[in-house]
């Protein structure tokens, strides 16, 4: 190997323009040449090997049949007798009119829904609509969807049966390995002969998964699920925008082998906390490749279910026949009447939508005409008020002070009001009239022409300026009383001044006062007396001086507090009534 050399020889030598121009064209012709020889190359590939390229044709987009006998949706989800037609409900399931609600938010509840007839499809797309809710921060344990060669109605696997034949799509809430990977989907293939891993939420098992939050979104989350050529490809909508067709990529699994012909279901199961999860819809789609000619529902339909179908028609033409000759029999004036008399034709459902929208209009104008009358009446009510405040200011002027610049500004406003409100119930009485001309041609010339059509537009139009005119005059109407009220002079109300209260009487007087205590000290000296004649002997001791005492410190209290007074002599006499007796 080589040294390079150091010094100036290191450095390119530039060669002359002539030796670039020929080492150019020789590139260029080398490149073409690679160029030609690699699309030959393609060209000869695509001839020999053509399913290499099929898949990445352009266009190359299944075709879709929807399959009504492995679908439910909403409103009318239920039978009459809580029955899901083509479906059947197990565990804690709860079917109503316009969803399943496979687990209610409680512990340790299962539920699953399962189709009645085996899919055969050998490509399909599935589109699932649901709702996981509750109201903790986690939740569990979470939703599966499956296409299984057995049903799986009961089992440990989110309400369904564990070692399936089949694929299922889960939708883990719950964080078992406490990876802290939760929620999840997670693509899990069994050949019914594993178990599934649930201390690990099956990370080992899965053969495809993403991290998606799917609990308590605003709109309903969104799956779709396709098979086709062998690959299993799941879209997941979020939920956080109402369009339907707002997927994003989850996960792909290629060469997936299932089996030819099973059953779809959907499962859920809670465990220590619990969501509700609830199914609005499931919808089932039979993909077929590019011109290949899928058979006529018709010719799939086992021929003993085709006898039932063609026996029900047949009595419900025989029912539908007598319920005729029996209308006709009570109505005998209609047996020569056309049966297309009977129904409404296009044209006239046209005119009937047109009238209905006219009078609709009619209606709005009479409520925005009374508006602008009450409008009208407030602003009047405005215009005297001011007025007679002018008249105020002009005789305080004439007296010798200024009327201010704020009240002429008022009124100036106010004027420009009524003028404006004038205008907006001029246009009003000109679109009533306009709407009544409308009507008259509608009733002699049928209003199924252009310039019917065109005249009502104009009135909308019309209608539309008209209300943004009431709007801004409202609201400018607002904002200046708004601000005449801010401008107000504040000096007369400071000037109020509010009434005095009258002195407070007395609740005892003194005269009463010393009277009642007389009278008090004249019975109690009556009681003594009493008693101490009837127990003389056993009472050598008076105790008299001490209420004399008593007294004669209510007596002292008596020019401050004759409340307190009253008290203490209640007090006295509870005392020497117990002491006495």
């Amino acid at each position: 190997m080589r040294e390079r050399p150091v010094g100036p020889s290191a450095f390119p030598v530039i060669p002359p323009l002539s030796a670039l121009r020929q080492h150019s064209d020789s590139n260029m012709a080398v490149s073409i040449a690679k160029c030609l020889a690699s699309y030959v190359y393609i060209l000869l590939i695509s001839l020999i090997f053509p399913h290499v390229f099929a898949d990445n044709a352009v266009g190359d987009s299944p075709h879709r049949r929807f399959e009504y006998k492995y679908s439910f949706k909403g409103p009318h989800l239920t039978q009459s007798d809580g029955r899901i037609p083509f479906w059947i409900h197990t565990g804690n399931a709860i079917p109503s009119s316009d969803q399943i609600r496979i687990t209610p938010s409680l512990r340790s509840q299962k539920g699953s829904v399962w189709t009645k007839s085996p899919v055969s499809f050998e490509h399909w797309e599935a589109e699932v609509a649901f709702r996981v809710s509750g109201r903790g921060r986690m939740g569990a344990d979470g939703l599966a969807i499956w296409f299984t060669a057995g049903q799986g109605l009961e089992g440990p696997v989110y309400g369904a049966a564990d070692q399936w034949n089949g694929v299922g799509i889960f939708f883990d809430s719950f964080d078992n390995d406490g990876k802290k990977n939760n929620p999840a989907v997670l693509v899990v293939g069994n050949n019914g002969k594993l178990f599934y891993d649930h201390q690990n939420d099956g990370t080992t098992q899965s053969l495809g998964t993403c991290l998606r939050d799917f609990r308590n979104k605003p709109y309903p989350v969104r799956a779709k699920i396709t098979y086709y050529r062998k690959s299993l490809s799941v879209f997941i909508n979020n939920g956080f925008t109402p369009d339907r067709d707002d997927y994003e990529f989850c996960t792909r699994v290629e060469n997936m082998i299932i089996p030819d012909t099973g059953y779809f279901g959907i499962s859920a199961a809670t465990g220590g906390l619990a969501d509700d999860h609830d199914v609005l819809s499931f919808l089932v789609f039979r993909l077929a490749e590019p011109g290949q000619n899928l058979p006529p529902p018709e010719k799939e339909i086992p021929k003993e279910e085709k006898d039932k179908y063609q026996e029900e028609f047949e009595n419900f033409q025989q029912e539908l026949d007598k319920r005729k000759e029996e209308f006709q029999k009570e109505h005998p004036d209609v047996q020569g009447q056309p049966i297309e008399d009977l129904f409404e034709s296009v044209n006239d459902r046209e005119i009937r939508q047109v009238f209905e929208g006219q009078n609709r209009i009619h209606l709005e104008i009479k409520q925005l005409n009374r508006q602008l009358a009450m409008i009208l009446d407030e602003q009047r009510r405005y215009v005297s008020v001011i007025t007679e405040e002018i008249s105020k200011r002009s005789s305080q002027a004439q007296s010798g002070q200024a009327p201010t610049h704020e009240m002429e500004t008022i009124i100036n406003t106010q004027q420009e009001v009524l003028r404006n409100l004038n205008e907006v119930r001029d246009s009003l009485s000109g679109s009533l009239k306009q709407l009544a001309m409308g009507q008259q041609q509608g009733n002699a010339g049928g209003l199924g022409s252009y310039e019917t059509v065109q005249h009502f537009n104009d009135i909308k139009e019309h209608l539309h300026v008209v209300k943004r005119s009431i709007e801004h005059i409202i609201q400018k109407n607002v904002v200046r009383r708004d601000i005449d009220i801010i401008k107000l002079p504040i000096t007369p109300l400071l000037k109020v001044k509010c009434p005095e209260l009258p002195p407070l009487t007395a609740c005892l007087s003194t005269t009463h006062f010393v009277v009642f205590i007389v009278v008090q000290s004249l019975l109690f000296f009556g009681y003594i007396m009493y008693k101490s004649q009837q127990e003389a002997a056993a009472k050598n001791t008076c105790k008299l001086p001490i209420f004399v005492n008593f007294q004669f410190v209510c007596f002292l209290f008596s020019a401050n507090c004759k409340l307190l007074c009253l008290k203490t002599e209640v007090f006295c006499l509870r005392f020497f009534f117990y002491y006495y007796s």
